[in-house]
């Protein structure tokens, strides 16, 4: 195997510190192209410690093998001339049938065709004196550079900038130590606010912030120890080869590697800044109706969670086209197949298509949002989570309750900007029915005059009367308008404090009774004795 060479598709490449003393397999540092022709000319370049001579064209099949060929004939050369420090260079060109024939102290070196000139910077009329020139300047450097004196300087410098490496990763490391300890707690940010949504919302933008913060410093520091350890690489000859090697080998890998980590930064971000959108947005809401803004927040939530969701999609999509890109794979004709895949596909799987417009309707119409409580069909609960394509509900037992959008033909909302408690109340028969309307009337203004809950309840209470006759007693039915959510906790309070007032009252809630009858009745004559027998009669009274 020959020594390391790079190839390139019409691109020149910059002049950098390099070494390929030692062979190396063959790299090929040329984008990749879909579709190319082996037969395609193309241009590689020859180095000698790394730093390019001049370059040779040839087929696409057949250049990694003449680039072989040259880079070993030009290290025995250098390796015969570097052991003879004494040995003056001599280097010959012949012209044989228009071609140039190189020969360095005897020795064949390379023969550069018409289309090979072509490719170099040199001046046709000076072609000569040129190559010739910048081989006697590459093979004194390189002789220089293997002198004690310099492999001291560079070592010198090596270490030096090793230390400089070490001194701004300790100086990042710091920084973000000192960032850490400024920034407030999530728990006393959490604190501060009020509201469970906005609450919700600092949190997840806070995780959001240290990831995104994390990642960044992740990525300093790979940019810092790998800049570095590339500069020292190119300081020796011995180890210039690295610098070919490296880029040519991990090329492929570290775009992609640099497409993910960008992507997923940018899905981060874009998380927090949905997040500090949503909370200002939350927080306009002090200036509107209790009603408004608690329905506003809901809403504020569920449209956070469904743009992240599609701005993780977008973000993804456009990580993978730039991603193919980035390897040399032309996305054109795979972005004209994926049209026709999105058909095929679109037709095979419709109810994913029904799921995601019917789930971007129920957003739209604010049909319900998270922390809302509905009942689909027979199921119900409170909305936990959902997105374009599924809504998940939790249930009063605690099962969590999976309904593909499309399913979600008719909703009903339990908690849509308010709630109202419907209360039934059995009085007995036999009690003053007007006592009990003003008993119930006042037990439900004391409750909303009560600090406790006069936020909860929104408006006053209704108590509509008798609404029928029931088989315990007259039913009294009594609205109770609230908070979205609030209704069974209000309804559980006004029970337990009717209670103590009816009692206060003496007046009777009716409930299932049973009575039992003793009374004595005479034998029968067959018994010959007149004993009375006691008989037993029950009845169940309401």
């Amino acid at each position: 195997m020959g020594l390391a060479q790079a190839i390139t598709i019409g691109i020149v490449p910059k002049v950098t510190a390099q070494n390929i003393v030692f062979p190396l397999p063959n790299l090929q540092t040329s984008p990749l192209k879909v579709n190319d022709s082996e037969n395609e000319i193309v241009t590689g370049w020859v180095y000698l410690d790394g730093k390019p001579l001049f370059q040779v064209t040839s087929t696409k099949e057949n250049l990694p093998n003449r680039l072989d060929i040259i880079q070993n004939s030009l290290a025995k050369i250098q390796t015969n001339y570097l052991r003879n420090p004494k040995t003056e260079l001599d280097v010959s060109i012949k012209t044989v049938n228009g071609s140039k024939e190189i020969n360095i102290n005897g020795q064949y070196l390379v023969t550069l065709s018409e289309q090979d000139m072509r490719a170099q910077n040199f001046n046709t009329d000076s072609f000569e004196k040129e190559i010739q020139g910048l081989l006697e300047q590459r093979f004194q450097t390189a002789k220089q550079e293997r002198q004690p004196s310099f492999l001291v300087r560079q070592g010198i410098i090596s270490l030096a900038t090793g230390a400089g490496i070490i001194f701004i990763s300790w100086g990042i490391c710091y920084l973000r130590g000192r960032s850490k300890e400024n920034q407030p707690h999530p728990v006393n940010a959490i604190a501060t606010t009020t509201q469970p949504i906005t609450s919700e919302l600092h949190q997840k933008q806070h995780q959001n912030s240290q990831e995104v913060k994390r990642r960044l410093f992740q990525f300093a520091q790979v940019g810092i120890w790998g800049s570095g350890g590339y500069f020292i690489l190119g300081l020796l000859p011995y180890t210039r080869w690295l610098q070919i090697a490296i880029p040519a080998v991990a090329q492929i890998p570290l775009r992609l590697g640099i497409v993910g980590l960008l992507t997923y930064v940018g899905v981060r971000f874009s998380y927090v800044l949905i997040d500090r959108f949503t909370s200002a947005l939350i927080k306009s809401s002090s200036l509107l109706t209790p009603e408004t803004a608690e329905r506003l927040q809901l809403r504020a939530s569920t449209v956070s969670g469904v743009t992240k969701s599609i701005v993780t999609i977008v973000w993804t999509g456009v990580g993978t086209i730039v991603a193919l890109t980035a390897v040399g794979i032309n996305v054109i004709p795979l972005l004209a197949g994926a049209s026709l895949v999105g058909v095929a596909v679109s037709l095979a799987a419709q109810s994913l298509i029904k799921d995601a417009i019917n789930g971007f309707l129920i957003v739209l119409e604010d049909q319900y949002a998270l922390g809302d409580v509905i009942a689909v069909g027979n199921v119900g609960g409170l909305v936990e989570n959902m997105n374009l394509r599924i809504t998940q509900l939790r249930d009063a037992e605690g099962r969590l309750i999976t309904i593909p959008n499309s399913e979600i033909k008719v909703v009903a909302n339990l908690s849509s900007r308010w709630s109202r408690a419907d209360l039934s109340i059995p009085i007995a028969y036999e009690e003053d029915i007007d006592q009990a309307l003003a008993v119930i009337k006042k037990v439900a203004f004391d409750m909303k005059q009560d600090p406790a809950w006069k936020y909860r309840i929104v408006d006053n209470p209704e108590v509509l009367g008798v609404d029928h006759f029931g088989d315990r007693g007259l039913m009294v039915r009594v609205w109770i308008k609230t908070q979205p959510l609030k209704q069974w906790d209000v309804a559980r309070e006004f029970r337990r404090r009717l209670k103590i007032a009816l009692d206060i009252g003496g007046i009777k809630i009716p409930v299932a009774q049973q009575t039992i009858w003793l009374h004595d009745a005479p034998l029968s004559k067959d018994h010959g004795e007149n004993k009375p027998e006691r008989s037993l009669h029950m009845e169940n009274k309401q």
